[in-house]
């Protein structure tokens, strides 16, 4: 059995080594071999370095009760206890107390969490202690640490924190970033290996605090090949790329990126010449109760080629059709927005798609670019409007074909809650070093266990990027529903990709897509090449969903 490694820095290791499964072979004769990725199951130390913060409470601040005397006997000392907290989780927080009494001294802690819960231990002498809570909503909370012994109460110190989980709340799309005209920035191209800064907290509607911010980033008017990255403001820029583009091309990508303290995002040209970069706003994540994540089974909800969810046939030029979501296919009544990868084939001109909430006029925005006869893909993420519906236009002046995939959905009653990571690469086929079998066979997957040990990882937010495309064909991302000890075991069965694509391409082409990819029930995640010739992919990993 051959196996491999992925090289993968020691904080992005958090919870357990990586894991290190051999192959899957196919169940059928002909069919490609499967090779998994050792990548890191329940990567939360990425989170750990921009989102789980440190607050403390020294114990000298711990306050003695009104009326109370002082300790007896001419050793005796005043009890105090030092409050350490630390994220843990989307709503976990791991909290210590530092006692100081004498060292006879017997006391009772009682911990007040600030959301009607309480825990108690008794300790005798001066003790550290380390205990866990997790809270029901993301948000700000007071705990209250109170020492007790049998005269009553002794000192009292309180400590405020915050979740590091970030709830999402829909914004109706809006751009932020035109170079072609100034807004939110110089009306200029963005030079070769040039950054421009684009705030986020504080624009417009958008309020202080948030933590990531959902983006629709836009290369145009492009002389050369390149790249585009986006990353958080007063951070060092990762190796990742967000959106690639070709001379000629006009390409949309959707960002999920964090956002700084002071409220702004960086976006870098890697390309050899200037290139104008447009953003549009459709969301944003705080740390504030609001809607949480729901991830499903990519479901096709529209294809116009055979009439599924809408009128059969070619969405005319400058019109407009309207798709309900709500109570359909598991999507409740009450969601705020939903998470798409949407399609556009077959169209007869140039042109743009605009995804917007229903009831409400269309945007200037845009989410799909095409060219005659070009079939691309977009992730969106659109609010929902009053009556459960999204709309579709199309921008061009001819007909063309669009789907829509539904891979998730935002709910105030999801548990969902986002931690986003400072972007790392989990894979990439042309690293020789570290992947050993090379392009991906047509019509073969990747599997990648992600949340294998930790359920409550039940979607991360991943770009794919295929490249060194030897022909035409689409990538599938989906839940495995074989498990990992089936991968280690050699008795795994070849699944069956779903009805669903996340990014197309054609011979040569260079195409990224942003992928919301749900854990399923085993943790495991499929990259499907449903093309007939090799291609190289590239997945980088962005941010987490949890549940708790």
């Amino acid at each position: 059995m051959r196996t491999r490694r992925l090289i993968v820095s020691a904080a992005v290791i958090a919870a357990g080594a990586g894991l290190v499964p051999g192959t899957a072979q196919a169940d059928e004769p002909g069919k490609a071999e499967a090779h998994g990725v050792s990548a890191p199951d329940a990567a939360l130390g990425k989170a750990a370095a921009s989102n789980f913060d440190t607050f403390t409470s020294a114990a000298e601040r711990t306050v003695r009760p009104a009326g109370k005397g002082k300790a007896q006997g001419a050793a005796a000392t005043e009890p105090t206890v030092g409050l350490t907290a630390k994220g843990t989780s989307a709503r976990g927080i791991s909290l210590g107390l530092a006692v100081g009494i004498d060292p006879d001294a017997q006391i009772s802690a009682y911990i007040e969490w600030g959301d009607g819960s309480t825990d108690v231990f008794d300790t005798y002498g001066p003790t550290d202690r380390t205990v866990a809570h997790s809270y029901a909503e993301i948000g700000a909370y007071t705990i209250k640490v109170t020492l007790k012994d049998a005269t009553g109460d002794r000192g009292t110190n309180t400590l405020a924190v915050v979740t590091p989980g970030s709830d999402f709340t829909p914004y109706a799309p809006t751009r932020l970033l035109d170079t072609r005209n100034g807004t939110g920035g110089p009306k200029a191209k963005v030079p070769a290996y040039g950054t421009t800064r684009v705030q986020i907290s504080g624009n417009g509607n958008i309020p202080t605090g948030v933590t990531a911010v959902v983006l629709n980033v836009t290369a145009t008017n492009t002389t050369s090949g390149g790249h585009v990255t986006v990353w958080p403001a007063g951070s060092e820029r990762p190796i990742t790329s967000n959106v690639n583009f070709t001379k000629g091309q006009t390409v949309p990508n959707l960002v999920i990126v964090p956002v700084d303290r002071n409220g702004f995002v960086n976006l870098y040209n890697g390309g050899w010449e200037s290139v104008d970069l447009i953003a549009d706003v459709t969301g944003y994540f705080t740390r504030t109760s609001s809607s949480g994540y729901t991830a499903l089974n990519p479901t096709r909800f529209v294809d116009t080629r055979n009439g599924t969810g809408t009128a059969q046939g070619q969405v005319r030029g400058q019109s407009t059709f309207n798709v309900r979501f709500t109570g359909r296919d598991g999507i409740p009544s009450g969601t705020t927005a939903v998470a798409l990868n949407v399609t556009v084939t077959n169209p007869r001109e140039d042109g743009h798609l605009t995804v917007f909430p229903g009831g409400s006029t269309a945007p200037s925005t845009s989410n799909v670019n095409f060219r005659a006869g070009q079939t691309v893909a977009n992730s969106v993420i659109v609010p929902v409007g009053p009556d459960g519906t999204v709309n579709f236009r199309n921008g061009a002046w001819s007909g063309t074909d669009v789907i829509v995939d539904v891979v998730g959905y935002y709910h105030p009653a999801s548990w969902g809650a986002y931690l986003p990571f400072v972007p790392e690469r989990l894979l990439d086929t042309r690293d020789s070093s570290d992947w050993a079998w090379g392009p991906l066979e047509g019509q073969g997957y990747i599997y990648m266990p992600l949340s294998t040990q930790y359920p409550s990882n039940t979607a991360y937010v991943l770009n794919t990027t295929v490249t060194n495309t030897r022909g035409e064909g689409y990538l599938t991302v989906s839940p495995d529903p074989n498990s990992l000890s089936a991968y280690k075991g050699d008795w795994a069965t070849w699944p069956t990709p779903p009805n669903s694509s996340n990014l197309n391409w054609k011979r040569n082409d260079t195409v990224p897509n942003l992928v919301q990819a749900g854990m399923g029930s085993n943790g495991i995640v499929d990259f499907w090449n449903r093309g007939w010739d090799d291609i190289d992919l590239v997945v980088d990993i962005f941010g987490v969903y949890q549940t708790n």
